[in-house]
């Protein structure tokens, strides 16, 4: 018999062009039309309207997520002969960007309840880490799944050991931690622009937010091979840059990305409310808001529950089926607390992902909430 149709996807990027089809249509005509595709007036532009959304001092745009959490530790001296802490449940791009410059990872577990960085582990790793490893020089929390991780007991344990925070927060575009937008507490921090992220291009990108000029300035040089003037490297760069056709896309999409945010947060409250016994609601962090990138739930019966929800045409997804240190390329290779990850490890075999874009229609929501409820 074949699989029944799926009528409500997991994700779907392409809805949200169709959303602002007419705008983001004008806009990649007029960066077309300008004759300037890279570093122009729209890059300038998206840097400058995303530095005032965040309500940080400088925004400085590039080509992706894995690039931004590389130009943030270079730009922080962060390389060869440095480690860098940070967590196995995540996507592969944090632990991949450590690698791109050199340093050494080494992976603090999660907070169970949360899936973000277990902050009393990170502590004890700082006081007495693995042996062998370089010294650890920088730490970087992922604000998972849409909210905040514990950012005043990360940020107390990186402090007492005079160690920047890079606040990973490509999952969590306008997630706030005591009514503040993530992103701002830090040194620097990174987003990923994919297209299924809260802010997505048609395309990739990425961007980082500072409140240090210098350190903007010379992430801005590094992403263009080192150039504060053009055609000379003050020092060895990388080229990393947003296109002009992704910023003028961003520059509209970010006018809608505070209602889409609403719209995650309605959805997720409409799946709370259909929760069968045995479901838990994700947990929400106390002191902040969740804006979902994903709504994710846990179940050690996880095969069973995706195929009756495939039978009601529910795309489900599973984010991430293997934390990283269990991966082929890094299996083996890769430092651990002195948890081993185990909750990492439990978590990847049990959770799974509900529908969740902005553009989910009333009726598709009701579909899933009616298919939980006959779960």
């Amino acid at each position: 018999m074949n699989a029944p149709a799926i009528s409500v996807p997991q994700a779907n990027p392409g809805a949200g062009y169709r959303a602002q089809q007419a705008e983001i249509d004008a806009a990649v005509n007029r960066a077309l039309n300008s004759g300037w595709y890279i570093l122009g007036a729209e890059g300038k532009a998206f840097e400058a309207e995303y530095a005032a959304w965040m309500g940080t001092a400088r925004a400085v745009g590039c080509a992706n997520g894995t690039d931004a959490l590389a130009l943030a530790l270079r730009g922080l001296g962060i390389g060869p002969g440095c480690a860098v802490a940070t967590v196995a449940h995540t996507a592969v791009a944090t632990v991949a960007a450590v690698e791109m410059v050199g340093a050494t990872p080494v992976l603090i577990d999660i907070d169970p309840v949360h899936y973000t960085m277990d902050p009393a582990e990170l502590a004890a790793v700082l006081a007495n880490p693995p042996a062998g490893l370089p010294p650890i020089k920088a730490v970087i929390p992922v604000h998972l799944y849409g909210q905040a991780v514990d950012l005043p007991a990360i940020m107390a344990a990186a402090a007492r050991h005079g160690i920047p925070v890079i606040e990973d927060c490509s999952q969590a575009h306008g997630a706030t931690w005591q009514g503040r937008k993530v992103g701002g507490f830090t040194e620097v921090s990174c987003f990923s622009l994919y297209p299924t992220k809260n802010l997505g291009a048609l395309g990739d990108g990425g961007v980082l937010a500072t409140n240090n000029e210098a350190l903007a300035t010379r992430i801005g040089a590094l992403r263009q091979y080192g150039w504060h003037q053009h055609y000379i490297s003050d020092e060895c760069g990388v080229n990393s840059r947003l296109d002009e056709i992704q910023a003028a896309i961003l520059r509209v999409k970010l006018t809608r990305l505070d209602a889409n945010n609403a719209r995650r947060q309605a959805i997720a409250a409409a799946y709370d409310a259909a929760l069968p016994a045995g479901l838990v609601a994700p947990a929400r962090r106390a002191g902040g808001t969740h804006v979902f990138h994903q709504y994710v739930l846990r179940s050690t019966d996880r095969t069973a529950i995706q195929a009756k929800l495939r039978a009601h045409g529910i795309a489900t997804g599973i984010h991430y089926p293997m934390p990283v240190h269990t991966q082929p390329a890094y299996k083996g290779r890769i430092a651990l607390g002195p948890a081993a990850c185990r909750a990492s490890e439990q978590a990847s075999a049990e959770v799974f992902s509900l529908p969740m874009f902005p553009e989910l229609a009333d009726d598709q929501v009701a579909q899933v909430c009616a298919a939980l409820m006959s779960l």
